[in-house]
This record gives C-alpha cells, structure tokens and sequence, in this order.
C-alpha cells in the first residue's frame, strides 16, 4: 500500500491497449500513474514529428481521454479535443494533440503541458511520457536476404517480415525520473495490453525504465493481447509474447490471458522457458505464473475494463512489497 492507504498503480504501455488498462486500473486504485510510449511517428503525430522535437503526443493524448472526468465540461474538451480534422492543411491531425504541442512549446516542458491537459480534463492519474525527448523506434526483422534494419514505429508496425528485436534510437534515452519513481515504489506495474513490439516493448525499451522494472521484488503483471496484430505479430500466441518480453529483458511476474481468445494462454512449456539465452535476472520472466481468466468484450477483440479490473485488483493485494 502506498503512504496514503490506497494502491499506487503504475500503467505501461501506448495506444489504445493502455486506455484500457488505465479504465481497469482506475476501479481499484487509488493512485494511478501511466508511463506511456513516445516513439508514434504515424499519423497526426508523424506529421508533427517532421519539426517537432519532443516526444511524440498522440499515445499521451489517448491516455488523456480515457482518463477524462465525468463532468459535462470535462467530456465536452474530451469530445473536442477528440476532433480530428477532415479538410484543409490540418486534415489528418487530432486537435488534441496540436494542443500538447502548443502548450509544451508554450511552458517549454511536454510533461508540464501533459498535467495541464490533464488538469482540464479532471484526470486524476499522472501521465508521463516514458522519455522526454525525440526518441525513433528501430527493428532488426528477418528480410529475404537476411536480417534487416527498420526505422520508425509505423515502419515496424506494418512490416510484412518478423520482428526480431526492437530498440530505441538514441540508445539511452533519459527516462523522467517521475516515471523512474513511479515504476520503483507502486504497489502493481501493469504492462499491455497493446501492440507487442510498438508500444509495450518500446516503452521498457528506455534502458533506465527497463532497470527499474527488473529492480522490482514482484507486482509486475502482463496482460496478453486477445488476438493477432497483423502483421507485427500475425501468428504469435501467448508463449511467442512471453518469450518476446524475456529476450529483450522485461521482467514479469505473472501473465493475465483469455484462454479462448485467438492468442490462447501460456502452454506448460512456455512457463518453463529457462532454456532460452538470456542472462539473469531477466531469466526470472521465464518463471511467470499463468492466470487464466475472461477479459474479452463484445465480439472477442478487445479486453474488457469491467472483467479485467478483478483480476488485477486481486493480485495488486496479493503482490509482494515493492
């Protein structure tokens, strides 16, 4: 339990998987903190990246609008700064996050224009970037003569060939020490669901985030996608995910899936992955505990806040002291 009484939750991730996360979370916890992927290069956030040199709003901005207040005037902004244009030079961009942009260039600082957003909107999370500068998402995948190297998250993300690895350029970007704090002290860090290599390994790709989570005695839960993301991870199921997060270093304790989904659960083998070459402590994901349970919302493709919120719940009160 956090200095307050209640749980501190620390949500990891980008995307529309860690608005789900962070809907689940907010039923139980008292204090919830997401770190959120910085590497978008695709869409209105591509476009502001061509001469904007900050982290990247869009995930940051998704996160916002699920967290908005209940108020009238808080979902009215949320609605509004929803809006995408459809016309003119701003066709493509979401209002939002020209807004992220505008306030950081005014305050000179993105996380402070992240908490002014969030003040408008009555979101009572902190939201961070994982990073808080330019960061670019790279992949090594197998090419038809060999390995080969992509550039930029939307790249990897619609690459017809199998990701390898993934990695971050400038390889040791700073993470917020906020971020790092968060990650240390919360009673639970919840890690997807969400695009596998784009958003949950790109953001535990900042090598000083990555420590904090491995530093950790326990609470570190990763909930499994329901179903394939074509083509990024077309044909993976839970084992393939698991060993993804082991090879590049991400330390888990237990893994939530949906054993009717498309992805499946862990098979008996893929809890017992010690034989795969990677050095220790990392080695200790491997020794996952399985929960099996039904997340899925209406028509099986997205997880459901209402049915993951329990099972997080439980094991956020069950889980070591951090």
């Amino acid at each position: 339990m956090s200095a307050t009484g209640g749980l501190h939750v620390v949500a990891l991730g980008g995307g529309h998987g860690l608005a789900v996360t962070l809907k689940a979370v907010s039923a139980y916890a008292s204090r919830v903190t997401a770190v959120v992927s910085a590497a978008d290069d695709g869409g209105s956030s591509g476009r502001l990246r061509e001469w904007w040199d900050g982290p990247a709003p869009g995930d940051v901005r998704r996160c916002l609008l699920a967290l908005a207040g209940e108020q009238a005037d808080q979902q009215l902004w949320a609605r509004l700064l929803d809006h995408r244009f459809s016309q003119g030079d701003l066709a493509g961009h979401s209002l939002g996050n020209l807004v992220l942009v505008a306030l950081a260039e005014q305050l000179g600082d993105f996380g402070a224009a992240t908490a002014e957003l969030g003040r408008l909107l009555g979101v009572s999370a902190r939201v961070l970037p994982a990073t808080g500068g330019r960061v670019e998402l790279c992949a090594e995948v197998d090419g038809p003569d060999g390995p080969e190297q992509v550039n930029g998250q939307a790249a990897v993300a619609y690459s017809e060939a199998p990701v390898r690895r993934v990695w971050l350029g400038p390889a040791c970007p700073e993470a917020l020490p906020e971020a790092l704090e968060a990650v240390a002290t919360a009673d639970q860090v919840v890690l997807g669901p969400g695009s596998l290599y784009t958003s949950v390994i790109a953001v535990c790709s900042v090598p000083e985030l990555r420590r904090a989570l491995a530093a950790r005695r326990g609470g570190r839960v990763y909930v499994c996608n329901l179903g394939y993301q074509v083509p990024e991870t077309a044909g993976c199921d839970a084992d393939s995910h698991l060993a993804a997060l082991v090879a590049h270093g991400v330390v888990v304790d237990t893994v939530v899936c949906d054993p009717t989904s498309e992805v499946g659960a862990l098979s008996p083998t893929g809890l017992g992955m010690s034989a795969l070459s990677v050095p220790a402590p990392e080695r200790r994901a491997a020794e996952a505990v399985l929960v099996n349970a039904p997340l899925s919302g209406p028509g099986g493709h997205a997880h459901d806040p209402s049915l993951l919120a329990p099972v997080l719940a439980r094991l956020a009160r069950t889980a070591p002291p951090s």
